[in-house]
């Protein structure tokens, strides 16, 4: 990875453009001549935000890969066109909205197992702030990424959200579900 991820966001609007204009705005090639690191297979997570709503309330999109298995761009590219179109939580982003949104690019680790032996050994190994959790239960799953922290820096609210995000009731811990942590490097649009 490198220190040209400030680049993502701007790769994530173009893509989003591209959907509003109905023509090909980004020559593949040619970013990836530039960063090639591009080509690595990372996952991430496009996140879309409203700059005019108060924090907490902003949220107007977010998709992504929890686990690496296409090129960085391609994953950046195909996720910032689903988190402004295909979000099930929202209409599709209007032109309008698109001048007032901020995009964020969150680039993932490879998620790692957690081994635990009840609800206080989570609560002793879980690092608030910086990992992302992914809850899997039977067939439910859902994650936070470490940037929901900021939001619910609470351990208990953090995980009852979880939980039913992942359509379970809010105590599912009490079930010992399987816990993976990952960490994210966050890169924000400029203004």
């Amino acid at each position: 990875m490198n220190k040209d991820l400030k680049i993502l966001p701007k790769l994530a609007r173009l893509a989003i453009l591209e959907e509003f204009e109905g023509k090909k705005l980004i020559d593949e090639s040619e970013w990836i001549s530039k960063y090639p690191w591009l080509l690595e297979k990372r996952a991430c997570f496009v996140t879309l935000k409203m700059k005019d709503k108060p924090r907490g309330s902003n949220l107007r999109g977010c998709i992504g890969s929890i686990l690496p298995y296409r090129p960085l761009i391609e994953d950046v590219i195909s996720n910032a066109k689903a988190a402004a179109f295909d979000d099930p939580r929202f209409p599709p982003l209007t032109p309008e909205e698109f001048d007032r949104v901020k995009i964020e690019v969150s680039v993932l680790t490879v998620p790692e197992k957690l081994e635990y032996e009840d609800v206080e050994d989570l609560r002793r190994k879980i690092r608030v702030g910086i990992d992302g959790v992914i809850l899997k239960l039977s067939t439910h799953q859902a994650t936070f990424l470490p940037s929901v922290w900021e939001e619910l820096p609470d351990f208990d609210l953090f995980f009852a959200h979880l939980c039913l995000k992942a359509g379970l009731p809010a105590d599912c811990l009490k079930y010992h579900p399987t816990i993976y942590t990952y960490q994210a490097i966050e890169v924000e649009e400029e203004d």
